[in-house]
């Protein structure tokens, strides 16, 4: 059988920042090259960054990315690697018009190209548009009709993008058809919990389908509210994992096959789905007889907390550098959400570019400041104390406010504290909201959810918990010092703007409440299905209302890193003015 060294280069791309991402395919094919690879690919839109939204509606975008890729590739060829076919995905646009598929000429493309000696030798769009959750494809591009195929060293490679692989049909069984020997998908597939399992799963389904050795090949990095992490993996042709890489980490999965030659008499013409076989041959003799120097091997896993906390800090990280910031600032209560935030931005930029912040007024108890003073002395942020009392004075004195605007008022003059540190200083704000208090609006408007970025925003509270618990375990095996104060993680959740308040005074136990949260936002199930799976009538409809009731909130909230299958933000979304009511 032909031997092929393939290497998976999984990368973290940067939107619109095209002449960077240039750069870092260079570098990471010239990191093939060096380890003897005979075929080097890239993640879906590695060249634009994934994904692009509305850029793919600018033509002059659309242009500089494909003016990108012909000079990547003759910059391949001038810096030596011009014999080493190289796959990366772009954006480009539809040379023809395709009635048949609603594709008028022009119309944008989610595509790859195969770059070979100086030139771009074969070009495919994506066949497959998702268009659920967070993608909108069918808004910006036309599917591709090709099943592509480029012959390496006799040994016949088909190809595919990301969604290709996770609807039936398509590029899949065209493979099979196609005679292939190797199917690779380019991958810049979203993290949220627990997919890895489920991608596992589909890629050994479609290998065994496609009758081929499959290597997913997936992005890693962050960009806005998005999460890759990477996870590249390759299986034979029974399905059983040959390499498998780790998870929200940029680097070269390299991997010896041995493959079969492709037939003399390779299929051609159109298969299933009116793909038609495009076959590039670039190379017709076998590889040198060589030892495998790279036999696979898989990262090891983390747990779920360590994949959890692991995507966090990545998607932070990603949304501070990309958009050029150096410092975040924090408002640290003492209370388990802003320690958590804190302990997230120290993995994340290291303790010295974050400050933190205590806000004290009357109410605020002298634990809730020790505990923001300890979390500073353990994390080594930067760390000062404003208190709110003259500010809080001079409006009551003005306005005479009570009840719950005396208690908002005391947010929104952190709020306003907070932004006036962030433009002096240049800092960015964290907002510490959970999940939970978003799902049913326990939060204040121009206070509490202030800020560029929150880091926590897709995490329910008893979630929250969990990980400043494992953040803490994790320290302590390791010999250093919890980030998180104790006292915490084990006090009972207040906001302390009256004497005595916690959050049970206005919400369910969060054990309870996340558990409704869950079926409602997550799964929207409706009241009835939530009570009869056994949650008391009352209280679901009450958090239904809450729930509702909160929409306007959360559409002003700022973007947060995204870990579940359903975050707030473009994957649900929901009118502000909405007359349907699940409760009474």
């Amino acid at each position: 059988m032909p031997q092929l060294r393939l290497a998976l280069n999984q990368i973290d791309a940067h939107v619109g920042a095209i002449a960077a991402n240039a750069d870092a395919i260079v570098h990471w094919t010239r990191h093939s090259a060096e380890q003897g690879a005979h075929l080097v690919a890239f993640p879906e839109m590695a060249l634009t960054g994934y994904p692009v939204e509305d850029l793919a509606l600018r033509a002059s975008f659309v242009e500089g990315s494909r003016a990108a890729l012909r000079g990547l590739a003759a910059r391949l060829a001038a810096e030596g690697f011009g014999e080493l076919p190289v796959v990366v995905g772009y954006l480009d646009r539809a040379d023809r018009a395709e009635p048949r598929l609603g594709r008028p000429a022009g119309a944008p493309e989610n595509a790859a190209a195969v770059l070979h000696r100086g030139e771009v030798v074969l070009r495919f769009a994506k066949h497959h548009l998702p268009n659920y959750g967070v993608f909108d494809e069918f808004r910006y591009f036309v599917p591709g009709d090709t099943q592509p195929v480029v012959r390496v060293h006799g040994v016949d490679v088909a190809l595919a993008i990301c969604e290709d692989l996770w609807q039936e049909g398509g590029r899949v069984p065209a493979t099979r058809a196609a005679g292939a020997g190797l199917l690779i998908s380019v991958n810049a597939s979203p993290y949220e919990r627990n997919k890895d399992d489920v991608r596992l799963e589909l890629v050994r389904k479609r290998a065994q389908e496609a009758g081929c050795t499959l290597a997913y090949l997936a992005m890693t990095g962050g960009q806005d509210e998005l999460v890759f992490d990477g996870d590249s993996i390759v299986v034979d042709r029974d399905g059983e994992v040959i390499a498998r890489a780790p998870q929200f980490a940029e680097g070269c999965v390299l991997v010896d096959l041995d493959l079969p030659a492709a037939a003399p008499d390779a299929p051609g013409g159109v298969v299933g789905d009116g793909l038609r076989i495009d076959r590039v041959v670039l190379s017709e003799e076998p590889a040198a007889p060589y030892g495998p120097a790279v036999t696979g091997g898989q990262a090891d896993r983390p747990d779920d907390d360590a994949e959890v906390y692991g995507a966090l800090v990545t998607g932070l990280r990603a949304y501070v550098r990309k958009n050029g910031f150096r410092s975040v600032l924090i408002g640290l209560s003492g209370g388990i959400d802003s320690a958590l935030v804190a302990a997230l931005a120290c993995d994340a930029l290291g303790p010295e570019h974050v400050y933190g912040v205590s806000m004290p007024s009357k109410y605020s108890s002298q634990h809730s400041r020790d505990d923001a003073a300890e979390l500073a002395r353990r994390t080594g942020l930067h760390f000062r104390t404003v208190s709110i009392e003259p500010m809080f004075d001079a409006y009551m004195g003005a306005l005479g406010l009570t009840g719950l605007a005396e208690e908002n008022l005391q947010s929104r003059l952190r709020g306003t504290l907070l932004m006036g540190l962030s433009n002096q200083e240049g800092h960015i704000v964290l907002a510490p909201g959970n999940k939970s208090e978003l799902a049913v609006g326990y939060s204040t408007l121009y206070g509490d959810s202030v800020g560029a970025y929150g880091p926590i925003k897709d995490v329910y509270k008893t979630d929250v918990f969990r990980l400043a618990r494992w953040r803490n375990r994790t320290a302590a095996e390791r010999g250093e010092t919890p980030p998180i104060p104790e006292n915490s993680i084990g006090k009972p959740p207040s906001a302390e703007l009256r004497p005595g308040q916690v959050d049970t005074d206005s919400l369910p136990d969060y054990p309870v409440l996340d558990a409704v949260l869950e079926r409602y936002v997550d799964r929207d199930q409706g009241l009835a299905e939530i009570v009869a799976a056994g949650f008391d009538a009352e209280l679901v409809a009450r958090t239904i209302r809450m729930v509702d009731l909160a929409e306007y909130k959360r559409r002003q909230y700022p973007p947060g890193t995204k870990i579940s299958a359903k975050g707030f933000g473009k994957d649900r979304r929901l009118p502000l003015t909405n007359g349907w009511r699940e409760h009474a």
